[in-house]
């Protein structure tokens, strides 16, 4: 994984020096829409109908600009509709086809149209989902583009040239189409839309029973809606049948929905049919009938020429197989080359994946050193301050412990010392104290015996009297 991952950064990196890229966005299911491509939609609102889990909408970019939407079938590999808006041609381009990396492989890193040359083995399931170049060869069937390159300026030319905007066709019939839908757009439906930038057209594709290699499907009809969507608006609907390159069938596109899918609605409110200006749609119609008359009497004036040609045919089927195995042989060698440009790119991706692997450890070792220098740079002053921050808490707790025990070493004597010095002090001071509790004591024993031979004396006194009171007659007390 780390590996692909690394592949792809190389070919981003190189893609970076291009003057121009295509972009095919996948639209997530979250986005509303086409995403910024709903600008080629009436209202912004892409047709609706189409809810298969295998229709996919991509957003077509050239130059980190939406140039046009595209709806794919990843079951039928082709694309149901494109839609576009009218831009001025310009001179025809060189075809560059393009695939869609996302819709084999929805987690790869690549989120642009590339070369399908370029991105084999790098994209998992490679044309599991979507068309390859190499399904074309010798099919006999060419790319058909579905949104034309020659109604589109440079850049809108160059982004059309994708295999999700291509269908199988039949190189005459490819050649119809694009010159049918060219000269009816400019000649018929430009004309007659007074803003041309609200001109909105989409092209699509029926698909058929029949398949191409098995995994291709053919088309069974191609058709064109067109939208105005201005005053006097209109809308009108073309169909080509595949077995018949020549016809050009004029329909509304209420006409033309019921031909594809259930409850198909190609533009918002049918792009006002309902009330489209007459006058306007005769005009078209009228147009379209001259262009389709036109190529009906180009097709019976070549008639003749075909008659006469019969010589030309009959040489060109005895000289079939020789082209045939000239055609062989020139694939082989096309194969051959592509082989060996393969092959040189394998051996470019392997030297440049290795040469990334070494500069890749040679980064990691380079990190690793300066972090390893840088941690022990950081270390040494942490461990120098640690050392002193240790040394000097020794160095307190030695004055704690020697400031501790002269304490406890002075604390007996000096105890002692003001406890004998203040003896005399204490003993003096005491010597009022015991003289005041001396005369107190001395005073105080007078005075009970002072009291109690009073109390002794009044004792006998009260005594003799109860006697004398007792004993004595009252009469000679009188007498």
């Amino acid at each position: 994984r780390e590996r692909t991952m690394k592949t792809s950064l190389v070919f981003l990196l190189c893609l970076s020096f291009l003057p121009g890229f295509s972009q095919g966005r996948v639209v997530g299911e979250d986005e509303a829409g086409f995403a910024e491509c709903n600008v080629f939609f009436p209202g912004q609102v892409p047709p609706e109908g189409f809810t298969e889990p295998f229709h996919v909408k991509i957003c077509q970019q050239y130059n980190k600009e939406p140039r046009f939407a595209t709806l794919y079938s990843t079951k039928d590999k082709i694309p149901l509709y494109s839609a576009f808006k009218y831009t001025k041609p310009a001179q025809s381009v060189e075809e560059s086809w393009l695939v869609e990396p996302q819709i084999d492989d929805p987690e790869n890193d690549l989120h642009e149209m590339v070369h399908e040359a370029d991105i084999v083995g790098t994209v998992a399931s490679l044309g599991a989902n979507q068309a390859l170049t190499s399904d074309y060869v010798g099919s006999g069937y060419e790319r058909g583009l579905l949104n034309p390159s020659l109604l589109n300026e440079e850049d809108f030319q160059m982004a059309t040239y994708t295999l999700t905007n291509a269908v199988p066709l039949s190189p005459s019939l490819s050649k119809s189409w694009h010159r049918d839908i060219g000269r009816v757009v400019e000649q018929a439906l430009v004309p007659h839309c007074t803003k041309k930038d609200h001109l909105y057209l989409l092209a699509g594709a029926i698909p058929s029973n029949v398949q191409v290699k098995g995994k291709v499907t053919v088309p069974e009809t191609l058709w064109l809606a067109a939208c105005c969507d201005a005053p006097e608006g209109w809308s009108l609907g073309l169909v080509k049948k595949m077995n018949d390159e020549n016809s050009l069938e004029d329909l509304t596109v209420g006409e033309l929905e019921k031909q594809l899918l259930a409850g198909v609605h190609l533009f918002k409110g049918s792009c006002g049919e309902d009330y489209q200006s007459q006058e306007k749609t005769e005009a078209i119609l009228q147009a379209v009938s001259q262009i389709r008359s036109g190529e009906q009497e180009g097709t019976s004036d070549n008639q003749e020429a075909k008659e006469s040609g019969l010589v030309r045919k009959v040489a060109g089927i005895i000289a079939t197989p020789f082209i045939k195995l000239l055609e062989l042989l020139i694939y082989v060698f096309v194969e051959l080359v592509k082989f060996v440009f393969y092959f040189l790119w394998l051996v470019i991706k392997w030297v440049g994946g290795t040469v990334l692997d070494g500069v890749y450890s040679l980064w990691n070792g380079v990190v690793s050193y300066l972090k390893a220098i840088s941690m022990v740079l950081i270390s040494i002053p942490y461990d120098v301050g640690r050392v002193i921050v240790n040394i000097f808490l020794g160095f307190l707790e030695i004055v704690q412990d020697v400031a501790s025990l002269t304490y406890r070493i002075l604390r007996i004597p000096v105890g002692f010392v003001l406890h004998l010095a203040a003896f005399p002090y204490h003993s003096i001071c005491a010597i009022p104290s015991v003289l005041k509790d001396l005369a107190t004591g001395i005073g105080g024993t007078f005075s009970l015996v002072i009291d109690a031979t009073a109390a002794l004396l009044h004792g006998f006194y009260y005594l003799a009297g109860h006697i004398v009171k007792r004993f004595v007659p009252k009469g000679s007390s009188d007498d």
